[in-house]
C-alpha cells in the first residue's frame, strides 16, 4: 500500500518530546508520547482520516469527541478577539503578530487536545519546542505570557474553567543562566565613526532621520512617524508629541524636544502639508535618481540601495533595512536605528545623570506626578537647548 493510502501512524517526535502523526505531509502533534491524551487525540485524527477517505463528514477541528472545545477552537475564538482589540489607527499592532506566533506553537502541538486539559505540563512541552526552534529566552517568556493571557481570556468567557489559566500561571519564566534557551546580546551604542561612514551612503531623507534621531534620542518609530502638525514650534525648543508611541496604552504622554541643531536639520522637511509625513520613501527614491545621474557605472548601480516606493512614510523595518544595506556597502559591522538611541543615552547620562536622561528618552520609570513631570520636562527642554 502506498504511503498516500496508508493510515497515519503513531510516532515519537524527539525534538518536541511529543507523539506525532502525519497526514497528507502535515505533522499533527498529539501530546506527551504514551499518554492517554495522546492516544485519544490519535484516535480522533485517525477517525477523521477514515471519514475523509471514505467520503463522510469530517469532524470539526473546534470540538473534541466528547463535545467540548479543543485547544484549536479556543485559539480561534481568542484570535477573533485579538484582531479587534490589538488595533491602532485601524491597523494591526505588532502584538497581533506576536500572539499569532506564540499560539502557533500551541496549536501545532495540542490543537486537537481538549482545551480544559491544557495544563502546566503541556505548557512546558510547548516552551521546550520554542527552545528547540532557537527562540531567545526573552521572546519565549513573552510568548508564554501571551499563551497564559489567551487562556485567561477564555476563562473569562466561560470557555474553560478558571483553574486552567491559574495552573498555567504556576509555570515560572525562564531565568538567565538556568536554561538552554539562547540569550540575546543587549543593545549597545554605535560608534560615532561608524555612523559617519554610513551617512554619505544614505539618501537625504534617511541621512536626516539618522542625524535627528542621534540628537534627540528618540525611538525609530517616533522619527518615522514625524509630521509637521505634531510639532509645537511656538518656543525656541520645538516640542514634538507623537500621536502614537510605545507607552501610550499606559496613559503616558511622550514629549521630545528638538534643540538648535535638530531644528536646523528638520526645517527643510517641514515644508509640506501639516498632516504629511516628513520623511517619505518617494522622496528617497527621487534622491536616489539624482545620485544615479551622477554615477552611471554598472558597479555603482549594483551597489546602490534599493528604495521602497510604497507607503507614505518609512516603517521601522524599512528604516532598519536601509541602514543595514548602507553598512554592508561601507564594509562595517551592521548597526540598527535603536543603537542610535543608546548612543545618545550614554552621552546624556555622562553629562547630566540618570533621571534627566530617562525623561528625555521617555522611559516609563521617569513617569511621576504631574508636578514633577512638568519640572522634569523643563529640565529636558534646557538640556536639548544645550546639546540638541
Amino acid at each position: 500500500m502506498s504511503a498516500r493510502h496508508r493510515p497515519p501512524s503513531y510516532r515519537y517526535h524527539k525534538a518536541r518530546q511529543s507523539a506525532v502523526s502525519t497526514v497528507n505531509g502535515k505533522n499533527f502533534y498529539l501530546g506527551a508520547y504514551g499518554s492517554l491524551e495522546s492516544y485519544q487525540n490519535y484516535l480522533g485524527l485517525l477517525s477523521r482520516w477514515l471519514t475523509q477517505k471514505f467520503g463522510q463528514t469530517v469532524a470539526s477541528i473546534g470540538s473534541d469527541p466528547a463535545g467540548g472545545i479543543t485547544v484549536a477552537g479556543l485559539i480561534l475564538e481568542y484570535w477573533k478577539f485579538a484582531t479587534t482589540y490589538y488595533v491602532k489607527s485601524g491597523k494591526a499592532t505588532d502584538e497581533q503578530y506576536a500572539i499569532r506566533s506564540a499560539l502557533s506553537f500551541v496549536r501545532e502541538l495540542y490543537g486537537h487536545s481538549p482545551a480544559p486539559r491544557f495544563g502546566a505540563a503541556e505548557l512546558e512541552v510547548v516552551r521546550n519546542a520554542m527552545i528547540e526552534a532557537g527562540l531567545s529566552r526573552g521572546v519565549i517568556n513573552g510568548y508564554v505570557n501571551r499563551i497564559v493571557r489567551a487562556f485567561r481570556w477564555a476563562a473569562s468567557k466561560k470557555i474553560v474553567p478558571v483553574c486552567v489559566p491559574e495552573e498555567l500561571r504556576t509555570v515560572d519564566g525562564l531565568k538567565s543562566g538556568r536554561t538552554r534557551a539562547r540569550e540575546t546580546e543587549p543593545v549597545r551604542p554605535v560608534a560615532e565613526e561608524d555612523v559617519q561612514r554610513v551617512l554619505p551612503l544614505l539618501s537625504q531623507p534617511l541621512r536626516t532621520m539618522v542625524q535627528i534621531q542621534l540628537l534627540a534620542g528618540c525611538r525609530p518609530q517616533e522619527i518615522c512617524m514625524l509630521r509637521p502638525c505634531d510639532i509645537d514650534r511656538s518656543n525656541e525648543e520645538w516640542r514634538y508629541e507623537p500621536p502614537h508611541h510605545k507607552t501610550e496604552h499606559h496613559g503616558r504622554r511622550r514629549t521630545i524636544f528638538f534643540g538648535p541643531r535638530a531644528r536646523k536639520l528638520l526645517e527643510p522637511w517641514l515644508l509640506r502639508a501639516d498632516a504629511a509625513y516628513c520623511f517619505s520613501p518617494k522622496e528617497a527614491a527621487a534622491s536616489e535618481r539624482k545620485l544615479s545621474t551622477a554615477t552611471k557605472t554598472q558597479a555603482d548601480k549594483a551597489k546602490r540601495p534599493r528604495v521602497s516606493r510604497r507607503g507614505e512614510h518609512y516603517t521601522t523595518a524599512s528604516y532598519r533595512r536601509a541602514i543595514t544595506r548602507a553598512c554592508a556597502r561601507a564594509k562595517i559591522d551592521v548597526w540598527s536605528p535603536n543603537q542610535l538611541r543608546h548612543t545618545r543615552a550614554t552621552e546624556l547620562r555622562k553629562l547630566f545623570g540618570l533621571e534627566p536622561t530617562q525623561v528625555i528618552l521617555g522611559h516609563a520609570k521617569a513617569d511621576t506626578t504631574q508636578i514633577y513631570a512638568e519640572r522634569d520636562l523643563e529640565q529636558a527642554r534646557n538640556i536639548m537647548r544645550q546639546v540638541g
